[in-house]
């Protein structure tokens, strides 16, 4: 199993208090980008497209 990191900690806190968040597939959050597909890499999340060039 996958060491958590502080980053990707912080990402599935907010989406166990939120459930969803939406967000642009345009690459423009650089980190935030890059802690999602970790956490999808690691089958944490799942990541889906809704539409206009943003995933959920």
């Amino acid at each position: 199993m996958s060491q958590i990191l502080p980053q990707q900690k912080l990402l599935l806190e907010l989406l166990i208090m939120s459930g969803d968040i939406g967000m642009s597939d345009s690459g423009e959050h650089e980190i935030l980008d890059r802690t999602l597909q970790e956490c999808v890499d690691a089958n944490w999340v799942t990541l889906s497209s809704f539409g206009a060039g943003f995933n959920k």
